[in-house]
């Protein structure tokens, strides 16, 4: 009988959080993969667990996950976990997930804490729509690219954040989003768990006179389609009418859809773009 892989939520800060459930299959699975076995086997002696545990980590995660596959194709049940919070949501997890589709291993996934979905919810900010983009990459230009893809998103954005790089973050995020609504929660679940709710430019001058302590979850408020179509009419301001009509032109457009997507984009009438090319 082929084994199975337990993607097994784990608590973001406080223990009390971990569900029965899990702890009931940590306990019974043959053997825990997890993100850093230092750090999970404080949570498996809190909760006097013994399963043998191996570690499964970004550095290890396509070769190791190749052995997880085929011990479980042996008929091993494996739980991974993650430092904190639900495998597989900003950690090597998909990989593995991957693997296991591929090769016909059963998966399922033990739900739990999600410190994106626990900020989101705390965080005052709409809740029905909501881009993930967890901690922005490290490569310029590529973390420069992602900026700017959300500059016009509509659906509340959640990143993630360590303290020794927050006040970069929040200054890159103001150029590219401008100064709009947000929420900064810290701490999770934990102790000193705190919550913010400010403008982007509030929240720079706090952390420019307090240095960033714990991690962070940076939640910003998405940007409303009345705001995006006044900027969007105010480019095209910009140009003459004429001009404008040269754009959808040498899109292939004809004349009569070339006024009517003029019309659309500076919110007129067809007729009053037809008089202001007749001047």
């Amino acid at each position: 009988m082929t084994g199975s892989l337990y993607l097994c939520a784990t608590p973001i800060g406080n223990l009390e959080d971990i569900t029965l459930r899990v702890l009931r299959t940590l306990k019974e699975v043959d053997l825990i993969a997890a993100e850093d076995t230092r750090n999970s086997i404080k949570l498996l002696n809190h909760f006097e667990i013994k399963t043998k545990m191996t570690s499964y980590h970004e550095y290890n995660k396509v070769e190791k996950a190749v052995y997880l596959v085929e011990k479980m194709k042996q008929g091993m049940n494996v739980a991974l976990i993650t430092d904190a919070g639900t495998p597989g949501i900003s950690d090597p997890g998909e990989e593995l997930v991957r693997q296991c589709y591929d090769a016909g291993v059963p998966v399922t996934s033990l739900p739990g804490a999600c410190a994106c979905i626990t900020a989101l919810t705390m965080s005052g900010l709409s809740t029905r729509r909501f881009a993930f983009e967890a901690f922005l990459p490290y490569d310029k230009k590529e973390r420069a690219e992602i900026l700017e893809s959300l500059k016009n998103e509509t659906r509340t954005i959640i990143i993630y954040e360590a303290p020794h790089h927050l006040k970069k973050t929040l200054k890159e995020c103001r150029e590219y989003l401008g100064n709009r609504r947000m929420t900064v929660c810290k701490e999770l679940t934990k102790k000193h768990e705190k919550k913010m709710r400010a403008f982007l430019d509030e929240v720079i001058a706090f952390y420019d006179e307090n240095e960033p302590r714990g991690e962070y979850v940076l939640v910003f408020e998405g940007k409303s389609r009345q705001e995006i179509k006044e900027e969007e009419q105010e480019s095209w301001a910009k140009l003459s009418i004429k001009e404008h009509m040269g754009v959808y032109e040498a899109k292939g457009l004809d004349r009569k859809a070339a006024m009517k997507a003029v019309a659309k984009d500076r919110g007129i009438s067809k007729r009053e773009v037809y008089q202001a090319l007749l001047k």
